[in-house]
């Protein structure tokens, strides 16, 4: 569930009506919801009490610096890629030592400034970068954490560019050549062997791909946990949100329960992975993002124009594909809503953007209500790989992103200024003439 409702005819996140929002701070504009975003970790952690285990969000989800400092004040850990990442976590006040950093291509630079600041563990994706955190942790004369990821081939059925768990994506080790990896980084004198980690994909909607990830790791984790006294296990992330939203007739809320509705939910989640996972008597890590910030925020946009071609409605808003990406990248669908409810017949209606490509388009041919220049709308479930993926394309500047608190909402990042979008470029002098 989420904090987005109509109250009368007016869309409110939380208790702040949206318009109040954009008369404020223009469009476009992300909002996010602050009690979602508690509530969804806390419906998680609840869900797995039974096990010793941390949640460490994907910082990759939503990387603004209150998100994380929400999550961390909620006792989160933190799954991070980069350098970046890293010190943004520090920079919002996250503890290093409850951070996991993955990703297949770690620089000698981000290696050792992980190890300088204490991490939890690094989950290693190959033989060669095994070997350079040896050699960097060697010359810093320091002892490195680390849990290889293991590929066990398992397709995730989900879109073929969130998939990681087969062997034909680039991430992990395969299953069959782990044990061996294993036994020549327990050679490496530099090295901690703390846990193993797999990670099969994202947006997933069923328990069964985890189920038979976790099924067919699991084995080779209580045998090698004997051998190298393992501390964790991590089991990824990956559990899917609900994107297709539908405003119940005559309620308030934007869908009917969930689990009414046949979606996976924390709980069944961990009623399917709890029998396997507390036998092996291991912390277990966890890697969510989406789940946690997905439905917790909106992208509001207002309307340009509306266009005729044809048979064609056209609403030309003000955000664009550098805004919010996954519409041009993923094929993803967003629910699209008016923060002014409207009745009247729908109409069938492209959402799309200024920048000059096809592909800048947020939905096609949906039934919307009928647009008007000035109107405002929201496109829903905006909260992980948004902002994060946006980008400056067409000298566009960035959107501006608000948190809402019951009844208060502040800036949490400022619409990037023009002159910022050349800053630190330089025209030579000799062009100068």
């Amino acid at each position: 569930m989420h904090d987005f409702r109509y109250v009368g005819d007016t869309l409110y996140c939380e208790r702040v009506p949206l318009r109040a929002l954009v008369a404020e701070h223009g469009t476009p504009l992300y909002v996010y919801s602050q009690r979602t975003l508690s509530n969804h970790f806390a419906r998680l952690a609840n869900a797995l009490a039974p096990l010793d285990h941390l949640i460490c969000f994907a910082v990759k989800s939503n990387a603004n610096l209150a998100i994380l400092r929400i999550l961390g004040n909620l006792g989160a850990g933190f799954d991070i890629v980069s350098e970046g990442e890293l010190r943004r976590v520090i920079e919002a006040g996250g503890d290093p030592k409850k951070c996991a950093f993955a990703g297949v291509g770690k620089s000698e630079s981000e290696i050792a400034f992980a190890l300088r600041r204490g991490i939890h563990t690094f989950n290693v994706e190959s033989e060669p970068e095994l070997q350079r955190i040896n050699a960097v942790a060697a010359r810093l004369k320091k002892i490195a954490p680390i849990a290889v990821r293991v590929n066990p081939n398992v397709d995730a059925h989900t879109h073929a560019k969130i998939t990681t768990g087969t062997y034909q994506n680039k991430f992990g080790i395969a299953l069959e050549e782990v044990e061996r990896v294993y036994a020549r980084a327990s050679r490496l004198k530099n090295l901690r062997l703390r846990g193993l980690q797999m990670h099969i994909g994202s947006q997933l909607t069923a328990a069964r791909p985890f189920v038979d990830a976790v099924r067919k790791v699991a084995p080779l984790v209580s045998k090698l946990s004997r051998k190298y006294g393992f501390d964790f296990f991590s089991i990824g992330g990956g559990l899917g949100i609900v994107y297709r939203q539908a405003l119940a007739s005559g309620s308030e809320k934007w869908w009917s329960s969930p689990e009414a509705r046949g979606v996976l939910t924390p709980e069944k989640y961990a009623a399917a992975l709890l029998p396997l996972l507390r036998p092996l008597g291991l912390r277990i890590l966890l890697e969510p993002g989406r789940f946690i910030t997905g439905n917790a925020g909106i992208l509001v946009t207002r309307v340009e124009y509306v266009k005729q071609t044809g048979k064609k409605t056209f609403a030309i808003v003000d955000a664009a594909m550098n805004d919010l990406i996954r519409p041009a990248f993923y094929d993803a669908y967003h629910e699209i809503v008016p923060i002014r409810r409207k009745n009247g017949a729908l109409v069938s209606t492209d959402v799309v953007g200024p920048i000059c490509e096809s592909s800048d388009f947020f939905c096609k041919d949906r039934p919307l209500p009928k647009a008007a220049p000035g109107d405002c709308l929201a496109l829903l479930s905006a909260g992980a790989y948004g902002f994060v993926m946006a980008s400056n394309y067409n000298t566009r500047p960035m959107a501006a992103e608000v948190l809402v608190n019951g009844h208060k909402a502040t800036l949490v990042r400022e619409r990037q200024p023009m002159a910022k979008l050349w800053e630190g470029e330089k025209v030579p002098r000799w062009l100068w003439v």
